[in-house]
């Protein structure tokens, strides 16, 4: 399973690796997850790769072999989907968190992304992940409820999702993320 995740600085990309890696350790597969790559401390563009299975030898994902492209936000999505391999899974929330160049007004956000995404031979799934987070009580649970729609749409047990949210997210947080990970598994 080679997933890459492509976010926006601060939008909790390193606790997803380590929730993903912990998943795939907890099943029993060799996992490689790849540092965090990208300008996270300060708003920019951030991929990490997170890769298991029965013989995992590089924490690499190449373009075009991504079963997963987990998108924390729109344009990210359109960013690293050269990452997905045909009929591969988009799972993107519908946020649209605008970088410096559109702020500044030399570019302008493009407003067909999700008609793009439609137009291609992936399975795409756009969630508006935002207001999940709100209604668990914290916009900083993004992540989670991606990866609950993620956990809905994968072969791996449900139980198993829990536990490895549960071993890695601090106990101050838990009860948050596993609120915001049921509404997202809940959507799909």
């Amino acid at each position: 399973m080679n997933i890459v995740i492509a976010a926006v600085g601060g939008q909790g990309a390193v606790l997803t690796s380590k929730i993903l890696g912990t998943l795939a350790q907890n099943i029993g597969k060799d996992v490689k997850v790849s540092e965090v790559h990208g300008m996270s401390q300060r708003g920019g563009s951030v991929i990490a790769y997170v890769r298991f299975g029965d013989n995992v030898y590089s924490p690499v994902v190449e373009k075009g072999t991504a079963d997963i492209l987990l998108a924390f936000e729109m344009l990210e999505g359109a960013r690293y989907i050269e990452y997905l391999k045909e009929n591969g899974t988009l799972i993107v929330n519908t946020q649209r968190i605008n970088p410096m160049p559109v702020i500044t007004g030399e570019m302008m956000y493009p407003d067909d992304l999700d008609d793009k995404f439609k137009n291609l031979s992936i399975n795409y799934i756009p969630v508006d992940a935002l207001s999940i987070a709100k209604s668990a009580g914290t916009i900083k649970a993004v992540n989670v409820a991606l990866i609950g729609v993620l956990a809905k749409n994968s072969s791996i047990e449900k139980d198993e999702w829990i536990k490895a949210i549960k071993d890695t997210v601090p106990e101050k947080f838990l009860e948050l993320n596993l609120n915001a990970f049921e509404m997202g598994y809940r959507l799909k």
